[in-house]
């Protein structure tokens, strides 16, 4: 303080109120979570679109993508017979449909790894001399055992090779529909993320410049009550991802502990037989959750456990599903703080609470559930300041165990385990799913396309892996041996540690053993568990975007496990 000019008390007050005031208004700035983008994304049939001519007349000036995982040169000798098809590709003249067929036969042949494409020009109107684009694209012919049959990533890969800023029309023509249709058409919406702050894109939403993209995807199962509710399936599931992938991009300015949870909760408003609770700030400790209280304590804005809870009629007395997802909105690693670049990037330590809340709200739009489904949501930012956690502290977790911790950058394993000790105790839970993006040591353990997987019942396991592969969300099993990992924790002082004694012994193994430590009692009465590592799928190769990952595995894994 200048002493030659001294602040009066008064302008003192008026700079804290002032102050109070911009801090209160950045607390309560509301997280717009929609679907406003500047791709607008909608999804419909083979015979939905023929049948819609109001769909089929504002599609004359969309270019045009194909995807197809079979030969090009067989696909398009013989799609003349396919009138769908052919409404879909735009092939609805002689003259187009030698052009496509002239252009496959051109076309180089996929490779193992990587597909292949081929553009030529469609004429829309030759009075007018307008035209459009039309590219095939081929997806690569490998396919291992544990890749998914539909190669969804190859789908997103091509298709965002492929578009270009103008209105679209994408066509999923895959060869075994059942096994692959959902898969690839999912895969569309990850290549359309929404949020973009740059200002070319705001100048383009103010002025309500969206682009179209119609997504016409082969679904046939020769029943049209089935396809009318796949099709369904898809436009919940396609919506979701990207609104995961929009929360998992945005900045923690702006997506913080008070904002996400607002989100959250007014999502749930929006849906049917959805019962919304939510414990923060100190009351967490009067509570006893002393792991998402000491993560989240140091932030200015409160951490949170949001309960969504779905009890269709009729089952208020069945055993549920239970899903819990880290909700780390920033991570810094507290004191244990994380060095440059490995800080850069921590916005999506949430990417598991976002799959939880989307999957949820595509498991209840859906409207089928047989059994209660709970979405629990561990909200915190594991921030610095004065009353930062420091190692050596001791906290007593909800599960009434204490961890001493020994580094505070090991914090998804702490609001984990008190998600998952408070679904045992309080929803009656026959099924406990948690996912986070929880140790850099998956990335080594399944690598950048599965997510780990830690769980204590073969058949749960088979269910995920089978989820994984239907979905385009891989999965892959890690060493499932507690009595190994258990003592990883050993503590002279608490009933653990939080961070493993030695990071060359199963790490990601261990990390998920932490939360089964829990859950003794819940697993010794037959409970079953998963545990979700998704540290590496859930942003893209080179970390710039989300993926939306998590969602659909978790929609489709409830769905087989009720």
């Amino acid at each position: 303080m200048d002493n030659k000019n001294p602040v009066r008390k008064k302008d003192f007050r008026c700079y804290i109120a002032l102050t109070e005031h911009l801090r209160f208004s950045e607390k309560m700035s509301v997280v717009a979570l929609d679907e406003k983008a500047l791709d607008k994304l909608s999804f419909f049939s083979l015979s939905e679109f023929e049948s819609n001519k109001s769909v089929n007349a504002s599609a004359n000036t969309e270019d045009i993508i194909c995807v197809i995982d079979s030969s090009p040169q067989a696909f398009f000798e013989n799609v003349a017979s396919n009138s769908a098809a052919c409404c879909a590709l735009g092939l609805d003249s002689q003259s187009n449909l030698k052009m496509a067929q002239s252009a496959a036969k051109k076309c180089a042949a996929p490779g193992k790894d990587k597909g292949s494409s081929i553009t030529c020009m469609l004429i829309v109107d030759a009075e007018q001399g307008t035209a459009r684009s039309f590219t095939i694209c081929c997806l690569p012919t490998a396919c291992s055992r544990n890749n998914t049959p539909s190669k969804a990533h190859a789908v997103t890969t091509a298709v965002k090779a492929s578009r270009g800023s103008g209105n679209l029309r994408i066509v999923i023509l895959p060869s075994n529909p059942a096994a692959t249709a959902t898969a690839q058409a999912i895969a569309v919406a990850r290549a359309f993320p929404i949020y973009n702050d740059k200002k070319d894109a705001r100048k383009k939403l103010a002025g309500g410049e969206v682009s179209t993209v119609t997504v016409v995807v082969n679904v046939s199962s020769g029943a049209s009550s089935e396809d009318t509710l796949r099709m369904k399936e898809i436009n919940h599931l396609a919506s979701s991802i990207r609104l995961c992938a929009q929360l998992v991009d945005m900045p923690p300015n702006l997506l913080n502990c008070t904002t996400y949870t607002d989100a959250a909760v007014k999502l749930a408003e929006g849906l049917p037989y959805v019962a919304t609770k939510v414990i923060k700030g100190k009351m967490l400790e009067e509570l006893g959750f002393g792991g998402l209280y000491g993560v989240g304590k140091a932030s200015e804005f409160p951490p949170a456990l949001v309960i969504l809870s779905h009890v269709p009629p009729g089952t208020e007395n069945t055993k549920s599903i239970a899903l819990v997802g880290k909700g780390i909105v920033y991570d810094t690693g507290g004191l244990s703080i994380k060095v440059p670049p490995g800080m850069a990037g921590m916005k999506s330590d949430m990417g598991g609470s976002a799959a939880v809340l989307m999957a949820f709200r595509s498991l209840v739009l859906q409207g089928d559930c047989k059994v209660p489904v709970h979405a629990l949501l561990c909200i915190a930012e594991n921030s610095v300041d004065e009353r930062s956690t420091r190692p050596d502290d001791v906290h007593t977790m909800l599960s009434g165990l204490t961890t001493e911790i020994n580094n505070t950058d090991a914090e998804g394993r702490l609001v984990l385990s008190d998600g998952v000790f408070y679904a045992h105790t309080n929803l009656n839970p026959k099924v406990i799913i948690d996912i986070a993006t929880l140790t850099g040591a998956q990335l080594i353990t399944t690598g950048k396309k599965h997510a780990a997987i830690y769980c204590n019942e073969p058949w749960l396991e088979d269910k995920a892996m089978s989820s994984g592969k239907y979905t385009g969300d891989l999965v892959f099993p890690m060493l499932y041996c507690p009595e190994f990992h258990r003592e990883m924790f050993a503590s002279q002082v608490a009933d653990m540690k939080n961070s493993v004694s030695d990071r060359m012994n199963a790490q990601s193994s261990c990390a998920g053993q932490f939360i089964g430590n829990h859950l003794e009692e819940y697993l010794e009465k037959g409970g079953a568990w998963l545990h979700v590592d998704m540290a590496g799928p859930a942003m893209t190769a080179n970390g710039d975007r989300a993926t939306g990952y998590g969602v659909a595995l978790l929609y489709d894994l409830v769905r087989n496990c009720q």
